[in-house]
């Protein structure tokens, strides 16, 4: 089909109309401004419904009206001025000027990425409001923001995970107009723009889907009620609904891709999968533009299959997170056991993350009393990515805590340390790099009290099985929103300061040596030494070699040995260094081995070397 859903403005006061909406007979097009008018739209066989209005402009407001009876917005709305249950506005995405004519891009091994929540990021709370904070990512050395969902929502403050309007940038963001601004300059200034997309499933304030046609399913059911319908009668139309919009940010907006929220709980079991789908169509229109576009999953399965070609039964998706690899350093850095954290807490676990990218890949888990996982043999480094925190894991606890909250300082600087010397691709969540002290905490501003209510009931009954302590904060009270804002001067005092120059180093380190650039999990040596609980590490490319050692004892000094390769190694980095803020390392800094050498360790305590190779002199 040519013809685009929504409304879609042709120029001269024209503008085309086209929902889906198999369940209604007859739906007109009531457009309220500039001028009231009624246009019947025309029905085919598979329930879409067509027309072309004149006298119709960008800025437009209008409403679908379903058998004369009900009226709604447009499920296909690209702007929702008046919130989730306004009329919709017709806009013209063409006039915007793109100055980012020769962006392609960045390789997907590059990606260095920095997740951050549009409303939380700056006081204002806008897309605007981040543009003059480029400059400050671009000197912390990240190349990728990953934004939180955009998707229009109930009210001004959410995660954005109760979006109901997908193809709708939040209002309160800036709208359209201001996220095409963010993304414009993100290109000028470097960054790629990474888009947390919601396709399985809308939020429940507003969310009017069901009455237009068959978008959920009732043969399966997940956390937010009956999923949508990917593989049922009548799923080609909810599939290319969810799949057009990722198509409409890619070449509208210029995004470079996209992290797919909790593919899990897509339940399709068709033979040719709507993820699999999704991302062939990612590819190929970026393909088209001459761009590069990443199809990141969120996924708890621990199955490969989301990232292996399709020639072989995967879904063919770019990368995936991994929480495993997060569980394990989280459980050895703050010694927290309850809920899914039971599942980790031993060095094995973090070693085993290191080169497998899964913890369980097939072995029993004790926390979902089965086994687990398969194995990612066929799978590279990029296509995992592994992070201390992010917007999950900080907050989806009970009080929202950062790690800043739950470990020492020199805890902080290992488990930076053990992100971005790991052979995977790194992210960042917003101010981690500096160690921010407010908190992330789950935020709404629903409209309707009966929800607003069991919104808050479910929050309590979230945190049962890890018992934590602390009230939960009332998700609707604006002080909890609030109470989530970064305070980006920290960036600059004291600790925070060493903390976001170490940040800066370990990314340039990275990025300059080809053992670290290069995310070849086949080059990489993993050892636990368990009676030490210290973990050496290993990596190459070519004649390229770095070695790392990290102490995850809490307060104990330690004297470890470690089977460094023949040569001289030259000590680069050790987060007990005075300008780290250290206590003083006893670690020399060069290290001649033919065999093993001993090194002596601090408490939470890392140090990275790099072979020396000697340069070829003529006789």
């Amino acid at each position: 089909m040519n013809d685009t859903l929504g409304a879609a403005y042709l120029g001269n006061e024209y503008c085309r109309f086209v929902v889906w909406a198999p369940r209604a007979e007859q739906i007109n097009v009531r457009v309220i401004a500039p001028q009231e008018q009624l246009l019947p739209l025309i029905r085919d066989e598979r329930g879409y419904h067509r027309g072309t209005a004149a006298g119709v402009t960008p800025g437009s407001l209008y409403l679908y009206q379903l058998d004369g009876q009900k009226e709604y917005p447009d499920p296909a709305s690209r702007c929702q001025p008046e919130g989730v249950h306004g009329p919709s506005s017709v806009i013209d995405n063409s006039g915007f000027n793109w100055t980012d004519h020769c962006w392609r891009g960045i390789a997907g091994q590059d990606l260095i990425i920095y997740e951050l929540h549009v409303g939380t990021f700056t006081p204002q709370g806008t897309f605007d409001a981040i543009i003059p904070r480029l400059e400050y990512l671009q000197k912390l050395g990240v190349n990728a923001i990953e934004i939180m969902p955009i998707a229009q929502f109930p009210g001004e403050r959410n995660w954005g995970y109760d979006g109901v309007y997908p193809y709708a940038a939040q209002q309160s963001y800036g709208g359209p107009q201001g996220f095409q601004r963010l993304v414009n300059a993100c290109h000028n200034s470097g960054l790629s723009v990474i888009l947390d997309v919601v396709y399985n499933h809308l939020g429940p304030e507003g969310n009017c889907l069901a009455d237009f046609g068959p978008y959920f399913t009732e043969h399966y059911t997940g956390p937010w009620g009956n999923a949508l319908n990917f593989d049922g009668p009548d799923s080609d139309a909810v599939r290319r609904f969810f799949i057009e919009n990722a198509l409409y940010w890619l070449t509208e907006f210029h995004v470079d891709g996209f992290r797919l929220d909790a593919v899990h709980a897509i339940k399709d079991f068709s033979a040719q999968p709507f993820l699999a789908a999704l991302t062939n169509a990612v590819h190929q229109k970026a393909d088209r533009l001459g761009r590069r576009a990443h199809v990141i999953a969120e996924s708890d399965l621990n199955d490969a299959r989301v990232i292996q070609p399709p020639v072989i039964g995967g879904y063919g998706m770019d990368a995936q997170w991994s929480d495993d690899f997060h569980h394990s350093l989280h459980t050895l850095i703050t010694g927290e056991q309850r809920g899914y954290y039971r599942d980790f807490g031993e060095l094995r676990h973090l070693a085993r993350a290191f080169t497998e990218g899964y913890v369980y890949t097939g072995q029993y888990s004790p926390f979902r009393r089965r086994r687990h996982g398969n194995a990612p043999r066929l799978n590279t480094g990029r296509q995992f990515v592994v992070y201390a925190q992010n917007h999950d894991q900080v907050g989806n606890r009970a009080c929202g805590e950062r790690l800043t909250a739950l470990t020492s300082f020199a805890g902080l600087k290992l488990a930076a340390c053990a992100v971005f010397l790991s052979p995977y691709v790194p992210m960042l969540f917003m101010g981690e790099e500096y160690g921010e002290t407010a908190p992330f905490q789950y935020f709404t501003s629903h409209t309707d009290p009966e929800l607003a209510e069991a919104v808050r009931q479910g929050r309590q009954k979230e945190f049962s099985s890890f018992a934590w302590e602390g009230e939960v904060p009332d998700p609707q009270d604006e002080a909890t929103f609030i109470r989530s804002r970064l305070n980006l001067d920290l960036h600059d005092r004291g600790r925070h300061k060493a903390l976001y120059l170490l940040h800066r180093e370990l990314i340039r380190l990275r990025r300059e040596l080809p053992a670290l650039a290069g995310l070849n999990r086949e080059n990489t040596e993993v050892i636990p030494l368990i009676p030490e609980k210290v973990l050496y590490i290993r990596r190459w490319h070519e004649s390229d070699q770095a070695a790392m050692v990290f102490s995850f004892n809490e307060s104990r000094v330690v004297t470890a040995s470690i089977p460094l390769p023949a040569g001289q190694w030259r000590k680069l980095f050790d987060t007990e260094q005075e300008q780290w803020l250290g206590g003083g390392s006893a670690v020399p800094t060069t290290l001649e081995s033919a065999a093993k050498n001993t090194v002596t360790l601090r408490p939470r305590h890392c140090v990275l070397f790099q072979l020396q190779v000697e340069e070829y002199k003529p006789t």
